[in-house]
């Protein structure tokens, strides 16, 4: 027992002692060939033990080693990763937006060729006369003019005329202040732009070998350039990099001094052209800064005055009378106005003498049948998505529900366009018609909730009134009813209470813009009154009413309108 708790011992302490007595054994007495055959087993036990214990941990170590791979394949998938995965459904999206003008404008022709025959005079440089363009929303009105005047600028490129078209949303800058500012600061942009290509070639002229031999008069003259006369400037010799005919380049002059005089005459003016703040100078000194931009030297300028209506209905016509009175003043550059409205009545509010210089010229946009709205989505979605991404359904589904909003172009393509997003976000690989489905309710939904966002706030007071009497199962409501909601939510909301009256009036305009349906009925000896219902989702429309951080605690005050139907 001794000796086997020794070679135990022994076997333990290393593996090799075990098999160095093993070989010992063959020649020892039976009785220790029987002890060292035991210490042999055990050593051959511990052996294997140890080497299930080092595959234990070698696998252990693998899992381990496994875990942390997959885990990093984890880690790099990102967010986007799985949404990046399927194949694209579009191939340009913007294409179906309404700030892309395209190439071609189906069922446009007339109108287009229309705008081009009267400004073409601005490139034999007369003064084309102003247009005046009508037409509901979404029907090519803007489109089709961004579309001439680019081709109007191109077309004087071409022809070294020097034309220009400045484009002025109204809808966004709606003021004269701004109006004139921001003409103003594009003129001086293109005017300073302008004099530094004419000190490159006047400093061209300056160091070459030409001018310094003293021959300046070898320069031959051609019209000389100042601030009432075109840049002239000519690409330079591709293999030299050097002018081609420096006589293209620069007016004659004696001396050196000359030159260097004229370089400084244009920096100086350069300086002088102080860009417009947004606001903080008097009107007078913006209109003479931007008369004094546009006329610093010849050219005929097309002012486009988009949503020309909303100007005139917040600063009224000053704006429209000092540019179309421009012309009889202005020395070098000549002025033409277009004028884009939604509203075919607007001129009815203008001064008779600037309506009859504004619409000289005027051209009528009528909306798009849905045959029409068809063939403007086939040709857009032709460009815009993969092939074979839109079933056959899916375009003629969005120019019916686009032909019943007055042949809105605009909103056809806001609904192709949503429903290929719709499709996109679920991984499908074409665009169907419950997308198209889809796409209606959402925009629907999201003008809805934007008319809603911008009404003023005893419009949603009104608002709110009659989605409680709504909510507490009032059927046929009247103006009295929504009357006293609103008095009452006034009254713990601590606001101005309106009169019966011109409540009313608010509820007249919540009709016109679809949030409500008001029908005046007859009550006989009792008089008339209105009928109102809710004409959108009452949940999503209380939502947004009770973002509004200006109604202050509107919905403590439920429990108040609620004791009164409990009464």
């Amino acid at each position: 027992m001794h000796n086997n708790r020794i070679h135990n011992n022994s076997s333990s302490d290393n593996l090799e002692s075990s098999h160095e007595n093993k070989r010992d054994s063959q020649s020892t007495s039976p009785t220790e060939s029987g002890d060292f055959t035991l210490d042999e087993d055990m050593s051959q036990d511990n052996n294997h033990s140890d080497t299930a214990n080092s595959n234990t941990r070698n696998r252990t170590s693998s899992a381990s080693e496994d875990d942390i791979d997959h885990s990093e394949n984890r880690e790099e998938q990102g967010l986007f990763d799985n949404l990046l995965s399927g194949e694209p459904i579009f191939e340009n999206k913007e294409v179906l937006r309404p700030s892309y003008t395209p190439r071609k404008l189906p069922h446009r022709t007339e109108q287009i060729n229309q705008m081009a025959t009267i400004l073409v005079s601005a490139l034999r440089g007369d003064t084309p006369s102003n247009i005046l363009i009508y037409g509901k929303t979404g029907t090519g009105k803007t489109a089709s003019a961004k579309f001439v005047s680019q081709e109007l600028e191109s077309t004087s490129q071409k022809y070294d005329v020097a034309c220009e078209v400045e484009y002025i949303n109204c809808e966004v800058t709606d003021t004269q202040y701004r109006v004139l500012a921001q003409l103003a600061n594009k003129f001086i942009e293109k005017n300073r732009n302008q004099i530094d290509k004419r000190i490159d070639e006047l400093k061209t002229l300056q160091s070459s070998d030409q001018y310094l031999s003293g021959s300046a008069s070898s320069a031959e003259s051609i019209d000389s350039v100042d601030t009432a006369d075109d840049t002239i400037s000519k690409s330079p010799d591709e293999s030299t990099g050097e002018y081609l005919n420096l006589s293209d380049i620069a007016s004659p002059f004696d001396s050196a001094r000359d030159l260097d005089d004229r370089i400084e005459s244009l920096r100086a003016d350069r300086e002088e052209m102080e860009l417009v703040p947004m606001t903080g100078w008097p009107t007078d000194r913006v209109y003479s800064t931007f008369f004094d931009a546009v006329d610093y030297h010849e050219r005929v300028a097309v002012i486009m005055l988009d949503e020309v209506d909303k100007l005139v209905e917040k600063s009224g016509d000053d704006t429209l009378y000092n540019l179309s009175r421009m012309n009889s003043e202005l020395d070098n550059s000549r002025i033409s106005i277009i004028g884009i409205s939604n509203d075919l009545k607007f001129t009815d509010f203008l001064d008779p003498r600037v309506k009859s210089s504004l619409g000289e010229e005027e051209i009528v946009f009528p909306p798009y049948d849905a045959n029409q709205l068809r063939d403007i989505l086939q040709y857009r979605a032709d460009v815009s998505f993969k092939s074979d991404a839109l079933t056959d359904d899916v375009i003629p589904l969005c120019a019916a529900f686009a032909a019943q909003e007055h042949g809105d172009a605009r909103r056809a393509l806001d609904l192709l366009r949503t429903a290929g997003e719709l499709a996109e976000r679920s991984q499908t690989n074409t665009v169907e018609e419950d997308h198209v489905r889809q796409a209606q309710d959402k925009i629907e939904l999201d003008r809805v909730i934007e008319v809603v966002r911008t009404l003023p706030t005893q419009s949603k007071i009104v608002l709110y009134s009659i989605i409680l009497l709504e909510k507490n199962g009032v059927h046929s409501i009247n103006t009295g009813e929504v009357f006293n909601i609103y008095k009452r939510l006034c009254e713990e909301l601590d606001t101005d209470v309106l009169t019966q009256r011109r409540v009313t009036d608010l509820i007249s305009e919540l009709d016109m813009l679809g949030i409500v349906n008001a029908i005046v009925v007859s009550k006989g000896r009792y008089g008339r009154t209105k009928e109102i219902s809710l004409s959108v989702p009452i949940e999503e429309t209380e939502t947004v009413l009770l973002s509004d951080s200006r109604l202050g605690n509107i919905e403590n005050a439920q429990p108040f309108v609620q004791a009164r139907f409990d009464n």
